[in-house]
């Protein structure tokens, strides 16, 4: 190549431009960060969001309650016994001794207080062939799972001594032991199998062990950095489990997805004949911009979760957006360092036959994309209405999309013991698994006028249709407060289930307890919280849609300063989201092909699913799209036409961008895997979603609707040029040295 002198200017030319004079002081600030980091996260500590703090509205108003009075509610259990062919009844003496020996086995292990039989609490079915006996577990309810095995083992005895019933345990301690038993090693194993499948397709990717490592690297880095972060953030915004797996999702696809992008673009331009310190300043000026440009969209995407009020999304929200910034740091400052220390190194383990394969396809255009391409710009308006009429047809079912708060049957299906004791409960004392708790908070507790209308509620509650019986109240009478347990009538069933809510919320609860000046009565429970929470997730719905939308849509128009490429960039999202919206819609709520990714009828879509897919995916298509318009506006700028602009950024961009889907494609999946519903829906809706976004949206779509509108493409109104430009002179192709460019900044020889 000529040596010629160009300039360019940007944060991330700069950033590159430094770190690569000062590589050992680069690595060193990356490696005493990650360090520091991880320390004084470790030091503080991690505060993790409080259950009274998950919601707002009643359900938060009873967990104040309880919290304030100092009441220590204990995890409950529950033994069932049942007559497995309906012949013996509860009032056979068979029963009686299978109900007296279940007593003393549970009291004997030590671990249990508050042992009751049904024949003192009523606990017996309508029919008479189903009874409950009750207690609590000592300790701390939190931890009561670690202490439950002895119980569940005497329980199983007992069962075995007593072959003609059915004597099976359920309950919050018991159900916990079961799910950390089979799901808590998947979680580790699918967060764990990541990286190597990373890995694997990096290597495919760029042929080289080292080339492979670095991505693998940054990624490893940035989310032991962010975990850091975490426990110091977490005394201001709590965290969670849940927003460590979304943050470890995340930052494994992000951190590897800009590192690739940065590296590919290094290597092109080493591939074109330039050398190695050439090519990395251009790699940081181009694709350094474009991360920057990506990382602070996704970050903008994620900060859209604050605004749902809700405490564990919130947190997933913040976690999220710290490993992307991370990233992005670390993608623009330690890797050009990296790259600049290791030079050709960076080639080190290479494989033969994948390195073969890459010296005869040279160029860095895509055979495969460049045939698709010839067809997408000879007809660019056919090409735009088959793939819109295609992405519509397939987001069709989103129309009448469901959602609601899985029930344990549909969670888990039949893959879990306890889920068909959980049925065969809910069949025989409809509510008994979930009672609704009403939490009474007044002056007096034991005043004449508190005592009627507890009566009178626990009447009607059981007149009005709201719930069968028995309703228990207990009184704390220091406290002055009592907690009604109501089972409610609809057990599994969610929607009934909810319609009796209302009824002791709306009709019985006024009648009664509403009538006595100065009494709180919030109603919570696990029917109440996933009803409060789907209101709560409802009302939040517009104002994170139109913040993500709002500020993406400046984001894009500043960077790249036109008007059209901010619009078709957010209508393409749009399209891209609502398209993996139906997937989901066709496949778990109707069952249409479910079979094929493991999954059974559920029915319904997890309630914080859409909103949850719609940030997340708005964020990370953003890194596909900036990097491909960046790549056409590069072509646009050095001289060529806007058809020839767009067939070059898409068939250079395209060995990237599939290589970056694939990852994201298969760490995503590798959640549609587990056994739970809701998380094998958002791996099946993110994979979707992803891949639909890399080949139609980037390799069809962009291109046929930018090829349409031409030189329209970069159209900015007069009255928009006030606004800041955070664009930078893209690199050009190499000039003449008797006419160097005059535009101030950095000086880059090419």
């Amino acid at each position: 190549m000529g040596n010629a002198d160009v300039r360019v200017r940007g944060l991330a030319a700069r950033a590159g431009g430094w770190s690569a004079r000062h590589r050992w002081a680069a690595v060193g600030i990356w490696v005493l960060f990650v360090v520091l980091a991880m320390g004084l996260g470790s030091a503080a500590g991690r505060v993790d969001v409080n259950e009274s703090d998950q919601l707002r509205g009643e359900t938060h108003t009873a967990a104040q309650i309880i919290d304030g009075a100092g009441i220590k509610q204990p995890a409950g259990e529950t033994v069932l016994i049942q007559s497995r062919d309906g012949a013996v009844k509860a009032t056979g003496g068979e029963f009686r001794a299978a109900v007296a020996d279940v007593v003393a086995a549970v009291e004997r292990t030590g671990k249990v207080t508050h042992v009751t039989s049904p024949y003192d609490t009523r606990t017996i079915s309508r029919d008479g062939r189903s009874a409950l006996v009750q207690f609590d577990m000592r300790g701390d309810a939190k931890t009561a799972a670690d202490r439950v095995e002895p119980v569940l083992d005497a329980v199983a005895g007992v069962g075995k001594a007593h072959t003609g019933l059915r004597i099976e345990e359920i309950g919050g301690a018991s159900m916990n032991k079961q799910y950390k038993d089979a799901f808590g090693n998947d979680f580790q194993q699918a967060e764990y199998s990541a990286v190597p499948v990373a890995l694997g397709i990096l290597l495919i990717a760029f042929g080289a062990l080292v080339a492979a490592l670095l991505p693998v690297g940054l990624a490893i880095t940035a989310i032991m950095a962010t975990m850091g972060l975490m426990g110091l953030v977490s005394h201001l915004q709590p965290m969670s489990d849940t927003a460590n797996s979304v943050m470890l999702l995340v930052g494994m696809a992000v951190g590897v997805d800009y590192c690739l992008f940065y590296l590919r673009r290094e290597r092109e331009e080493r591939d074109a004949g330039r050398d190695a310190g050439t090519a990395l300043r251009i790699a940081a000026a181009t694709s350094g911009r474009a991360i920057i440009v990506s990382g602070v969209t996704v970050c903008v995407a994620m900060a859209g979760m604050l605004f749902t009020g809700l405490a564990e999304f919130e947190a997933m929200g913040l976690a999220s957006l710290m490993v992307v910034a991370v990233a992005m740091v670390g993608s623009v400052t330690v890797l050009p360092a990296l790259l600049s220390l290791l030079g050709k190194r960076v080639e080190k383990g290479r494989i033969p036959f994948l390195g073969r394969r890459r010296r005869r396809g040279g160029g860095g255009e895509s055979r495969f994309w460049t045939a698709v391409l010839r067809g997408v710009l000879a007809r660019p308006l056919v090409s735009v209405l088959v793939a819109v009429g295609a992405l519509l047809a397939v987001a069709a079912p989103a129309l009448g999309m469901k959602t609601q708060q899985l029930t344990l049957d549909q969670e888990f299906g039949d893959s879990l013991p306890i889920v068909q004791t959980y049925d065969r409960l809910n069949e025989a004392f409809p509510g008994g698994s979930e009672p609704a708790q009403v939490v009474v908070k007044a002056k007096d507790i034991d005043a004449p006028e508190v005592r009627r209308a507890l009566a009178g509620f626990e009447r009607q509650a059981v007149s009005s249709g709201a719930s069968r019986g028995p309703v228990e109240i207990t009184v704390h009478r220091e406290q002055n407060v009592a907690l009604v347990s109501v089972p409610l009538v609809g057990g599994s069933d969610m929607d009934r289930a909810v319609r009796s809510l209302d009824t002791l919320r709306d009709t019985v609860r006024p009648a009664t307890l509403g009538r006595v000046e100065g009494v709180q009565a919030p109603v919570t429970g696990q029917v109440a919280g996933n009803h409060d929470f789907n209101d709560q997730l409802l009302g939040s719905v517009v104002p994170v849609f139109a913040f993500v939308v709002v500020f993406a849509f400046l984001l894009m128009l500043l960077s790249f300063r036109s008007l059209t490429v901010a619009l078709t960039s957010i209508l393409l999202n749009l399209l891209s989201v609502g398209a993996a919206y139906g997937i989901l819609v066709a496949v778990f709520q109707h069952g249409w092909g479910a079979s094929l990714v493991g999954a059974h009828g559920v029915g319904a879509i997890v309630t914080w699913l859409p909103l949850f897919l719609f940030v997340i995916l708005f964020g990370l298509s953003m890194d596909y799209h900036v990097f491909v318009v960046s790549r056409i506006r590069e072509a646009r700028l050095r001289g060529r036409t806007t058809k020839d602009a767009i067939q070059h950024g898409v068939v250079t961009t395209a060995g990237v961008v599939t290589s970056a889907a694939v990852i994201m494609v298969a760490v995503f999946a590798i959640f549609g895997t587990l056994s739970m519903q809701s998380m094998k829906q958002m791996g099946v809706g993110l994979a979707a979603a992803v891949l639909i976004d890399a080949t139609v949206i980037r390799g069809v779509l962009l291109p046929a609707v930018m090829a349409l509108l031409g030189e329209r493409n970069w159209y900015l109104p007069k009255w928009l040029h006030r606004l800041p430009d955070l664009t930078h002179d893209e690199v050009p192709e190499p000039v003449a040295p008797a006419r160097p460019a005059e535009v101030g900044g950095e000086t880059v020889r090419i």
